[in-house]
């Protein structure tokens, strides 16, 4: 069902420049970027930091809009017969667009959110309920106030279902995003040390992550991995809801957090209980067996939640072993460097996904090398977090490490790793590379992780040269 004008006018009124407008007349594709209009969109000017699309409306006008949204803070003229509301946040005109285009369709909607693997989780619900017809998913970046709405635009009448990802550096930014969306069933992998150093503690990232509740259907269900009683507590604060626990038999992601205290949730049982078989790639899940599709016991935590996302939707689940998971580069790849094998993981690191993607790596046979950088937004935890890291690392018996450091932490760092066969710190990637390839020889391992910031991927020509 497509928006029409009179919809438009039911959340804002007439417009200005009003003419003989049909109200039944769909309001044309939602654009956002002026460099991409066609004739017959509808043209929402965002305002940035750096950006104010109002500075194109003529030029949108001249390639065809039929009518937009302005916001009243803005000075300049608007086009003589362009229809337009006037607004107070042309942000937030653009999710109410997007959320009642949401409602029109009545699509089921999974939201997911977690301090680490929010992408791989998405991927992975995304790939499992492809047999109920087209999945709309959040496509890289798209899990912030701009994303969101963008994706649910993209959804259609002939599409299935949603698979939202959410992001957050912050309280209240969750809030907007379930707001938008309405979710059906939520989604939280996680509650990690991401982002504490703008948010304080885990309780305060469990607080701000359990914020996906916020606009959840009352007859929705969050789906959390068993076990973390911050979360719970967070949750039980923000949520009345259903929430189904699910676990593996042996495997907690919170690895370094030695709080959790969990006296008040003793009564608590997971929901699903699944073993995996790492050796053979499998996990049992209700009786069944699954192929993996990604290496890594955190992998398999991922998968476990996409099943139960699947079962939660009444999704008959027989064989998946042609899973199509499209990751973004950066994430859970393994690249053939000829004399080595690359986990590239230089999309981002917090704490808890680089001790996951260690522990990958040393499941490789062969000598095992790091190339790890600076974990960033970690505030005044940042060296007690890094150290942890790292001693994980010389535990796990890695044959050498090569640390791009962009902070205080260098000499912290120098003295943890210098058990190590073989150690540098460094300030650059190209220097990263330097260091680790005298060290290597056929038939090693490396891994490569760090902050966005930091750039790590261009680490990688210099191996596969």
């Amino acid at each position: 069902m497509e928006i029409t004008f009179k919809d438009l006018i039911k959340l804002w009124g007439k417009p200005c420049n009003q003419k003989e407008i049909d109200l039944e007349l769909p309001v044309g594709r939602i654009s956002t970027d002026s460099r991409t209009i066609e004739k017959g969109d509808f043209f929402v000017p965002l305002v940035g930091n750096k950006f104010d699309a109002h500075d194109y409306l003529d030029m949108a006008f001249d390639l065809g809009i039929q009518a937009a949204v302005v916001s009243e803070k803005y000075n300049g003229l608007v086009p003589t017969c362009l229809p337009h509301w006037v607004v107070p946040d042309t942000l937030y005109a653009y999710q109410q667009i997007a959320l009642l285009h949401r409602r029109n369709l009545s699509l089921p909607v999974v939201a997911v959110t977690g301090s680490v693997g929010k992408t791989t989780t998405r991927e992975l619900i995304r790939a499992i309920l492809s047999p109920l017809g087209e999945i709309v998913s959040s496509k890289g970046n798209e899990n912030n106030d701009v994303g969101v709405p963008k994706t649910l635009l993209r959804g259609s009448e002939t599409d299935a279902a949603f698979v939202i990802e959410m992001g957050m550096r912050g309280f209240g930014q969750i809030t907007r995003l379930s707001r938008v969306a309405e979710p059906d069933i939520a989604v939280i992998t996680n509650v990690g040390q991401a982002h504490i150093g703008i948010l304080g503690s885990r309780e305060n990232i469990a607080k701000a992550k359990s914020e996906i509740t916020s606009f959840l259907s009352p007859d929705g269900v969050v789906i959390i991995p068993f076990g973390d009683y911050i979360l719970e507590k967070a949750l039980l604060e923000k949520w009345s809801g259903r929430i189904v626990r699910v676990e593996i038999e042996g495997f907690s992601l919170n690895c370094l957090d030695g709080n959790n205290e969990h006296f008040a949730f003793q009564d608590i049982e997971p929901d699903y209980i699944s073993q995996i078989d790492m050796q053979n790639n499998f996990i049992l899940f209700e009786g069944k067996k699954f192929k993996l599709p990604l290496e890594g016991r955190h992998n398999a935590m991922n998968f476990l939640l996409a099943l139960t996302v699947a079962t939660e939707l009444g999704l008959s689940i027989k064989k998946l072993d042609q899973l199509k998971i499209n990751m973004p580069i950066g994430r859970n790849r393994l690249v053939d460097c000829g004399q080595y094998l690359v986990l590239d993981e230089t999309y981002n690191a917090s704490p808890e996904s680089v001790i996951a993607s260690l522990e990958l790596l040393v499941s490789k046979p062969g000598r095992h090398f790091a190339v790890l950088g600076t974990m960033l937004e970690l505030g005044s935890e940042s060296i007690l977090l890094h150290q942890k890291v790292l001693k994980k690392a010389i535990e796990l018996g890695l044959s050498g490490i090569v640390f791009v450091s962009c902070g205080e932490e260098s000499n912290i760092i120098k003295k943890t790793i210098k058990e190590l066969p073989n150690h540098d710190v460094v300030s650059t990637p190209k220097d990263a590379a330097m260091s680790l390839l005298p060290w290597l020889s056929p038939g090693d391992n490396i891994l490569i992780k760090g902050s966005r910031k930091l750039e790590l991927e261009k680490v990688l020509p210099y191996l596969q040269k």
